[in-house]
């Protein structure tokens, strides 16, 4: 495990039992596509989830989308452009002095790029519109990734908090409403039950997951994060995130 990865998993120990396990099951299974640990996993039927997923009146209805920007999302995404919704993504580990890009399926066709090359996110580096996160506009329809999850709702990350803290950031600048469903895929594998699961203040609850298998709408109603707690932003994520201090001020929180 790489120090940054160390690090992650020492901010909840709890959370990483599980996500050590699951890492393990997916790879001795030949679930993953290619290796799982410290990633959000690819899995087989990644595309078979996205199906299940886009079905719903919820994304049919959406036009503007939000998507991390790991492997078992590029259905989704591919899926987003083709039926013309704009995609805002953000820049892997958040480590430029930008942190999210737009990928309009019109702009793209006008410049002859493939959505296939820009679903990737290599591509959509290359070939989005780089934004702050002021700039994104409200959003219709969340995806996030996701290690494991629970019917319920619950959630666990790879352990890095990028996620929850895009989360909060959008939460309280309004670009994310209490209505806006939060969405994963996952591989029916990733589902714990409940006593696996640990759910912080500043986690935001799944609306829907998608597996191979089924869809699941989970019927949470637990209240929402309604932005973000600056106190517990880690100083690794200060350091490691370029604009993260600046916006931080931006958003009068204050040293």
């Amino acid at each position: 495990m790489s120090e940054q990865s160390d690090l992650w998993a020492k901010r909840s120990p709890a959370k990483q039992v599980v996500r050590d396990r699951i890492w393990a099951a997916l790879e001795d299974s030949g679930i993953a596509v290619g290796p799982a640990r410290n990633t959000i996993p690819n899995f087989a039927g990644a595309d078979t989830a996205a199906f299940r997923m886009v079905q719903t009146d919820a994304w049919q209805a959406a036009k503007t989308v939000k998507c991390n920007p790991d492997p078992p999302q590029i259905p989704l995404r591919l899926r987003a452009l083709y039926e013309g919704k704009v995609l805002y993504c953000p820049v892997p580990a958040l480590t430029r002095d930008f942190p999210y890009l737009e990928i309009d399926p019109a702009e793209l066709e006008k410049k002859g790029i493939s959505f296939e090359l820009a679903a990737t996110s290599e591509g959509y580096m290359q070939h989005g519109r780089r934004i702050g996160f002021e700039d994104v506009p409200q959003l219709d329809f969340c995806i996030v990734g996701s290690v494991a999850v629970t019917r319920s709702g619950g959630r666990i990350g790879k352990g890095a908090g990028f996620a929850d803290l895009e989360t909060g950031i959008f939460r309280e600048l309004g670009t994310i409403r209490p209505e806006t469903p939060m969405v994963t895929l996952v591989h029916s594998t990733q589902v714990v039950e409940e006593d696996q699961m640990t759910m912080m203040a500043h986690d935001s609850p799944l609306d829907m997951f998608a597996t191979e298998a089924e869809l699941v709408v989970t019927g949470n109603a637990a209240p929402r994060p309604r932005g973000v707690d600056w106190d517990q932003v880690q100083p690794d994520q200060f350091r490691d995130i370029p604009f993260l201090a600046a916006l931080r001020d931006r958003m009068g929180a204050g040293a």
